[in-house]
């Protein structure tokens, strides 16, 4: 049952069906047996994981769509328009229209139609988009993009009900914090499935959870799911006991007297006892698995150190002169909004990202290991999973290899699946667990608990509190950074900003700074307000003086956006180029040149991705600047 305003959190293991029951609520799939029943008036909006791709409209059109009773009406008005300037004044069909026309006024006047502009920009700007991307056309957006434009038109429809899976996965930490406060407060009821414990513990005031085909009610958040569970399940056991005892002691029974003809009616009677007795199921419990770091060498005080680097793609800066040191015993968390370069800092410590200036210097002893998400590329698809991973591991944990796999959702028959068949998120845990079994004493992920459930996740966080070396994070997942963390990073404006602490140190940091921001500006207003009325002609000077000073501040940034747009353009004309060599049949009689043609669009792709990155990297920094001035 979904009442009007719950706040519903999906939880259970991967594969227990939290999708499927969306889709089915939704009408996607079909149930096999029972029915759905809603009140008339009841609409569902559903967000899937992936696989959402629009174009052919700019964002601001695509984002309006959402409002498709609205646009209607305006249609209407504007035909209704269009007949009044052609009919005689004089005419009854004259006076119909008008009547028509006064009627379909007050019909956007109920629908809040002139609030429709504010409400899409809200959205748009609360998700991470900038106002220089409303007439950006929708197909310039990359996927984790796209899945923000079905999000907005998801919120802006404002369903009955909303059905969100895993709805944090694209999203930077800001923007994970708005999303929090609007579904907070938003007009109907959420069904959220997220392995986001921090999301689920805020937003949720039930639980439901999925196993071995039924559904279990909680009245709490996630936490209180978790202790509930623990102590239902230790009832549970305790039942699953006892039956099986009487279900033992009665087979004895039977067994014992099934051919005396003096106790046939009590054995017949235990029989159909047995047969009637609705056996107790206990979910397996996850094997506690302990997974510990190979233990490597101990490093220098320094671990690596960046001096005076400079990064830019084309001609968009992401670093200018950046110095930063890394210690012996830092565990970094990197923050910072979409496009920031938290991804390129990371590869540039890692050693996979060339730069255009300064230095990066490894520190004494240290040896790294790298994980990202393009990682995955790189397995052998001929080889199978088991096989991956038992080519590097060394010492005790060989033992534990089948338990460690099982930790990173690869169960029973999983491990001798050929790396070929997997999926992309499957392919990404098990680059993750063969990274993780390197020794190595400087750790830098990127993004690892992606494609995590939360027993995967806590095996890795508990994992990395017992680590002995350092490592560097980039990560938007507040509950498995908390405790592991003692310093947070974040990236923008061509630089960085260190806050010591965990990451809730920082989110108060960042709301302080926030607070004082607001108070500053409030001081500045009523100053005003409190001064003198300057003359016309020195207001206009001052005025002047203004944008005077914001169009040289902002004329270099606008260059890098026309080189970069440039840069692009070059590259997707590369880009159709090669896809219309890759139709014609006669490419592939030449095994080298198609191999040589694939490689060349692999590597046009991730420059295009790059340079958009960087393009939304140069917009914010001009939103920064015009919002400054």
């Amino acid at each position: 049952m979904i009442g009007p305003h719950d706040r519903i959190g999906l939880v259970g293991s991967n594969g227990t069906g939290k999708t499927t029951i969306l889709k089915i609520i939704t009408g996607l799939v079909q149930a096999d047996s029972g029915i759905i029943s809603k009140a008339r008036f009841v609409t569902v909006g559903y967000l899937p994981q992936e696989g959402v791709a629009v174009s052919g409209r700019t964002l601001y059109k695509e984002a309006e769509s959402a409002f498709e009773d609205v646009l209607e009406v305006q249609r209407e008005l504007e035909e209704a328009q269009s007949n009044l300037e052609s009919l005689n004044p004089e005419s009854e069909e004259y006076a119909e229209t008008l009547e028509i026309y006064g009627e379909l006024q007050h019909k956007l006047e109920d629908l809040d139609a002139f609030r429709m502009k504010s409400k899409v920009e809200r959205v748009l700007m609360g998700l991470g988009f900038f106002v220089s991307d409303l007439e950006r056309m929708t197909e310039e957006f990359s996927g984790g993009w796209q899945m923000r434009i079905e999000l907005a038109k998801l919120l802006l429809r404002e369903p009955s009900i909303l059905l969100l899976d895993e709805p944090t996965n694209h999203l930077d930490l800001e923007t994970l914090q708005w999303l929090e406060e609007y579904l907070r407060n938003y007009n109907g009821a959420v069904v959220l499935v997220s392995h986001d414990r921090v999301f689920l513990d805020s937003l949720c005031s039930r639980t439901i959870a999925l196993s071995l085909g039924k559904m279990e009610q909680y009245a709490g958040n996630y936490s209180y799911y978790e202790q509930e569970y623990a102590k239902r399940r230790e009832l549970k056991v305790q039942s699953f006991k006892n039956q099986q005892q009487r279900i033992k002691e009665t087979q004895e029974f039977i067994d014992r007297f099934r051919y005396k003809a003096t106790k046939a009616r009590q054995v017949q009677s235990r029989i159909k006892q047995l047969e009637k007795t609705e056996i107790i199921e206990i979910e397996p419990e996850e094997s506690g698995i302990r997974f510990d770091f190979p233990q490597p060498p101990a490093s220098g005080r320094i671990v690596m150190e960046l001096k005076d680097l400079s990064k830019s793609y084309g001609a968009v800066e992401v670093f200018e002169n950046l110095d930063y040191k890394i210690e012996r015993g830092d565990r970094i968390a990197v923050v910072g909004a979409n496009g920031a370069g938290k991804s390129t800092l990371s590869r540039i410590l890692a050693g996979a990202e060339s730069f255009n200036a300064g230095q990066r210097i490894v520190g004494h002893n240290v040896t790294l290991s790298y994980f990202a998400q393009h990682q995955a590329e790189e397995l052998d698809p001929s080889k199978e999973v088991l096989d991956t991973i038992e080519e590097i591991a060394e010492g005790e944990i060989r033992k534990k290899l089948r338990s460690l796999l099982g930790s990173f959702l690869f169960h029973d028959d999983d491990v001798f699946k050929k790396v070929s068949v997997l999926s992309g998120g499957e392919k990404s845990r098990l680059a993750l667990a063969k990274m993780l079994l390197k020794p190595a004493n400087f750790l830098i992920l990127d993004e690892p608990t992606n494609h995590l459930d939360m027993k995967s996740k806590k095996v890795l966080q508990e994992a990395l509190s017992r680590y002995d070396g350092s490592f560097l994070i980039v990560s938007h997942d507040r509950a498995f950074l908390e405790p592991i963390v003692n310093k947070v990073i974040e990236a923008g404006k061509g630089t960085v900003r260190t806050y010591i602490g965990s990451i809730s140190d920082y989110l108060a940091k960042k709301r302080e700074e926030k607070e004082s921001a607001s108070r500053s500006i409030k001081t500045v207003e009523q100053q005003s307000a409190a001064a003198p009325e300057q003359s016309d002609k020195e207001r206009k000077r001052i005025e002047a003086e203004r944008r005077q000073q914001l169009s040289v501040k902002l004329r270099p940034l606008k260059q890098k956006v026309e080189a970069l747009e440039r840069e692009i353009g070059k590259l997707e004309s590369r880009h159709k180029e090669i896809e219309a060599a890759m139709l014609d049949p006669d490419l592939y009689k030449n095994g080298a040149e198609a191999k040589k043609i694939a490689a060349e669009r692999k590597e046009v792709e991730q420059h295009l991705a790059r340079a958009f990155d960087q393009w939304d990297t140069v917009q914010t920094e001009m939103d920064h600047v015009r919002n400054e001035s």
